[in-house]
């Protein structure tokens, strides 16, 4: 499944040429000299983006390199207009931005099922010289010619639709937790780096609510420059409304741990920091109640300092089931906060 999961492809498009339009003038044994009857050529194929919600990854576009629609087809006599090009629809996972290779501008967004952005536009089909008659210029013996259609190289991203990202070192419980609360089934081992793909799982809340979580990959120090695993999957970050951090009961300073992840995600985009987010302390259960109050009054005293928005400080175990209950509820409030 690792393999299989690919959120980054880069591939080579070009829309179809517009069709030429015709210079043709009627002619029949009754009418030698009849007028202009040129059609017009038909458009070229567009490269079409497309919502769908099955796939999650963009895999199958992996090995497809070279996306290219076809030409219009030129106009003919009896003002017929030549067929427009065949569009080509590239079926991609909710979340998926575009850019045009060597800029950060995003020239489509995929949020929905279903929805269609023209990734690339057929060039328009010519005129044929019907268009060009008049009553001083009766007979033209011009046309216009198809509109060239564009190539560039395009770049796909994946970012992964959910309403809590999880955030944290490796080893920091994060796919324990989410195994945990939802019927995902992520791997989980004692070594850093386990998950090397994120992993999405609904969680049940009350009686007939639920929320999406996603694990994320772990965040190391200087992730933002590239190191670790964390910069390639950061962008996902980006899509959550609510961010959960994860710090271990058991790392020797919390309040340390919790600043490099705000550094990292600031270094990587500064909007980050305006969403909202809880800090969670996971494995609580090794906890005792002295403790717990000596590391909250510590986390308490380094988030004062804190302006864009306000932190929470919550313990929890996957293990013992404490604390899930709470963690729950105060997502969920945060999920359904009116905007401001």
């Amino acid at each position: 499944m690792e393999q299989n999961f690919i959120d980054y492809v880069k591939i080579c498009c070009r829309s179809g040429k517009g069709g030429a339009g015709s210079a043709h003038f009627f002619r029949s044994r009754l009418n030698p000299r009849g007028g202009p009857d040129g059609g017009d050529g038909g458009r070229g194929g567009h490269i079409v983006l497309r919502g769908n919600k099955q796939q999650w990854t963009l895999l199958p576009l992996k090995y497809r390199k070279h996306v290219y629609a076809s030409d219009g087809v030129n106009g003919s006599k009896g003002n017929c207009t030549g067929a427009e090009g065949d569009d080509i629809i590239l079926d991609v996972p909710l979340g998926t931005v575009a850019r045009l290779d060597g800029t950060t501008q995003i020239i489509a967004e995929i949020t929905e099922e279903g929805q269609k952005v023209a990734l690339l536009r057929g060039g328009r089909g010519g005129q044929g010289n019907t268009h060009f008659k008049s009553a001083t210029h009766q007979s033209p013996r011009y046309a216009q010619p198809g509109e060239e259609g564009t190539e560039h190289w395009v770049i796909l991203e994946l970012k992964v639709l959910a309403d809590v990202g999880l955030v944290g070192f490796p080893n920091a419980g994060k796919s324990t937790l989410l195994a945990s609360i939802t019927a995902a089934k992520p791997k989980i081992a004692d070594y850093a780096f386990t998950t090397l793909v994120p992993n999405l799982g609904i969680v049940p809340y009350r009686e007939h609510f639920s929320f999406v979580m996603a694990d994320i990959p772990g965040i190391i120090e200087g992730a933002s420059q590239g190191k670790g695993l964390g910069y390639r999957f950061l962008r996902h970050i980006e899509r959550n409304a609510v961010l959960l951090f994860l710090v271990p009961a058991d790392s020797p300073d919390h309040a340390k741990e919790y600043g490099i992840l705000l550094q990292e995600l600031e270094a990587f985009n500064k909007e980050l920091l305006h969403k909202d987010r809880i800090l969670a302390i996971s494995k609580s259960d090794l906890l005792d109640d002295e403790l717990q109050t000596a590391i909250k009054k510590e986390l308490n005293a380094a988030l004062k300092t804190e302006k864009l928005v306000k932190t929470e400080v919550l313990f929890f175990s996957s293990v013992t089931g404490k604390g899930l209950s709470t963690l729950k509820d105060h997502l969920w409030k945060k999920l359904n906060a009116p905007t401001p």
